[in-house]
């Protein structure tokens, strides 16, 4: 069954190449089948090889599959392989499975869009490329996928490219994100000069011995690898691409959002566990980021309007809990939020792409308001998702929001726990905002709010199946706190992945993994209990905050509003980061691309290069043209003289 791997990948890349090459002459039936079905016999195959991995002893769920011989230079040979271990099949499981949700519901979504065709195939490469990076065995491999998900979402986001806003936001995703690739492509050179291969294994297993703990190379092979990880993952200061992604079809969100790119960034810090473990302090810069990310998002989602960029800010906001989970050396609390992430995320993208195709493509949220009677499918499975993402037991994203808060105050980093507890509190207020403006109150649109009608049911399959996976999907990950009192309930997340860290063991000095079960041990349960019990009440806090400003008493909300306008500003204005960008980056680009104009090109080549040199070269032309007369004699007569000056200048040597 192992040995079936490759089609994983190729599954998608072939329903690319037929929707791609025939898809103008297929009926959209046929188109949609394609996509959603290569993607979905991708799932059902990704199934056989967990269940093959499970079925062998926990060490040896490590199986390498040779495709073929890559590179070879000298001494030098690097094949293209797959590595499935419990990592990689987890996340193929994610990007197979939410990947084949979102393609069902982009059937009916996109059913009336001309260009059906090329959006299925952009959908079908991008989760190729996605697969290619987690399945990669070694850095160079994943770089192919890994800016094969760069190439699609600069396709996808600028899907709608004959207005300029759509096609400007694919090139900013495309033009930032090369900022974080160069910094990947120079860590990886790194790993090269100081271990001599690019293959995960041998990377791993050498890392140890060659890279000394805390030294320099472990420390900047380790940051410049998590500087492309901000790129892909959006985090401060590469987070712009992200909100201006908005532009690109729903569907196209939920996918870049929930499955498929900006996860990437998580999984190679987590994929390169050893490297980061032996550089301390880049871990430590990993978690500060991570941190800082989550509350920045998240205050900025406070007054978000668009009912998209609301979920885009929610998006980066989450990455940055995963960073710092990651960050604190909890590298399964990071997977395990990125797994629940993906459930109640996709749920939230794709119900407001329901919303938005009620409103006839309506956005604003001060243009909604009572949608709950005409979406009652949408606007139940919307809910299940707001009170997941807020951190409501027992919904997945409670256990897996609070194992990295955990791991951060066991961990020793309690001004980072404090961070990540306020952004908790921010985010279900947010998010409940959004519901309340959406599904609850009077319309604010009687005209859109009276055509409004629920999605049909290849749309709202998809929200169903999530909600139901955004409820049960944190069930893997039962801490141990609340495992032991259900009846030993084990955490099958952790046991699964365990395989995958197990060498690192002795790296962890202490921290990180295990260290909940380790303080429990101690004595310290009823801590854990308490911080559990904390990031509740500051979940139901944001909730009731919302509850009282956008449903009970809108009045004060007003107030509160307009005593706080100034803060309001600078939020709506996103901490003027872009403004900041505009003036440091894209102007001096513009000047600089100015005086290159007007200096270089006008003045120097066109001035002197064309007019002076190419002026001399006429000049001359016309004087040697005048030696051109076409008599015999002249020119006997200038062979004569040159005879005599040559031999002139030989005798008076």
């Amino acid at each position: 069954m192992l040995r079936l791997a490759p089609l994983v990948p190729l599954l998608p890349l072939l329903g690319f190449l037929l929707n791609g090459l025939f898809g103008r002459r297929l009926s959209r039936g046929s188109i949609a089948a394609i996509g959603a079905g290569s993607v979905g016999l991708a799932f059902a195959l990704t199934i056989g090889l967990f269940a093959a991995l499970l079925a062998l002893p926990a060490h040896d769920r490590s199986v390498e599959v040779d495709l073929f011989t890559w590179m070879s230079a000298g001494d030098f040979r690097l094949d293209a392989g797959l590595l499935l271990d419990p990592l990689s099949v987890t996340m193929a499981l994610v990007v197979t499975g939410v990947g084949f949700l979102i393609h069902v519901y982009s059937a009916g979504y996109m059913r009336e869009d001309p260009g059906l065709w090329r959006f299925f195939a952009y959908l079908n490469l991008f989760t190729f490329a996605m697969l290619v990076l987690v399945l990669a065995d070694s850095y160079p491999l994943l770089f192919v996928g890994w800016e094969g998900v760069g190439l699609c979402s600069y396709l996808l986001i600028g899907f709608w490219y004959t207005e300029k806003i759509n096609a400007d936001a694919g090139k900013k995703a495309f033009i930032v994100n090369r900022v974080g690739d160069f910094a990947f492509l120079l860590g990886m050179f790194l790993i090269f000069r100081e271990l001599g291969t690019l293959e995960f294994t041998p990377v791993f297993e050498a890392a140890p011995r060659a890279l000394e703990a805390g030294g320099a190379a472990a420390f900047w092979i380790a940051l410049l690898l998590f500087v492309g990880a901000t790129g892909k993952s959006a985090q401060l200061p590469l987070h712009i691409w992200l909100p201006d992604a908005m532009q690109g079809p729903t569907p196209v969100s939920a996918l870049i959002h929930a499955a498929t790119m900006v996860t990437a960034g998580v999984y190679v810090v987590v994929r390169s566990h050893v490297l980061y473990l032996l550089a301390p302090d880049a871990l430590l810069i990993v978690a500060v980021v991570g941190a800082a990310t989550a509350i920045f998002a998240a205050s900025i989602g406070l007054v978000q309007t668009d009912i998209k960029r609301v979920l885009a800010w929610s998006t980066i906001s989450q990455l940055g809990y995963m960073f710092l989970g990651v960050g604190v050396a909890a590298f399964t609390a990071g997977i395990f939020h990125l797994v629940t992430h993906a459930f109640f995320k996709a749920l939230l993208f794709l119900g407001a792409g329901s919303v938005i195709h009620a409103m006839h493509h309506e956005q604003d949220l001060r243009r909604m308001g009572g949608l709950r009677s005409k979406l009652p499918v949408t606007s139940l499975t919307m809910l299940i998702g707001a009170l997941a993402i807020a951190g409501i037991p027992p919904l997945a994203g409670f256990f897996s929001k609070d194992e990295i808060l955990w791991s951060a105050w066991a961990g020793g980093r309690q001004a980072l726990w404090a961070i990540g507890f306020i952004a908790a509190g921010l985010t279900a207020f947010y998010m409940f905002r959004l519901v309340y403006l959406a599904f609850y109150g009077t319309p604010r649109d009687a005209e859109a709010h009276h055509h409004a009608h629920e999605s049909p049911p290849v749309m709202t399959l998809p929200l169903v199946v999530l909600a139901v996976l955004s409820v049960v999907g944190g069930w893997i990950g039962i801490p141990h706190a609340l495992g032991e009192p259900l009846g030993h309930v084990p955490n099958l997340l952790e046991h699964w992945l365990e395989p995958v860290f197990e060498d690192a063991e002795v790296l962890r000095a202490g921290a990180g993994e295990g260290m909940a079960e380790r303080m429990a041990e101690a004595g310290e349960l009823a801590m854990e209990y308490g911080l559990m019990a904390a990031s509740i009440m500051i979940a139901l806090l944001g909730i009731g905050l919302a509850t009282l400003l956008y449903l009970r008493d809108p009045g004060r909300r007003e107030r509160l509003t307009a005593g706080l306008a100034p803060l309001r500003h600078v939020l709506e204005r996103k901490y003027y980061v872009d403004e900041i960008y505009h003036a440091v980056v894209v102007m001096p680009y513009l000047a600089l691309s100015a005086f290159l104009w007007r200096v270089v090109d006008v003045v120097l080549i066109d001035g002197f290069v064309v007019r002076v040199v190419g002026g001399a070269v006429t000049w001359y032309s016309r004087i040697v043209s005048r030696l051109q007369t076409g008599l015999v004699q002249n020119y006997a007569t200038a062979v004569f003289v040159g005879a005599v000056v040559m031999l002139g200048w030989f005798l008076l040597r």
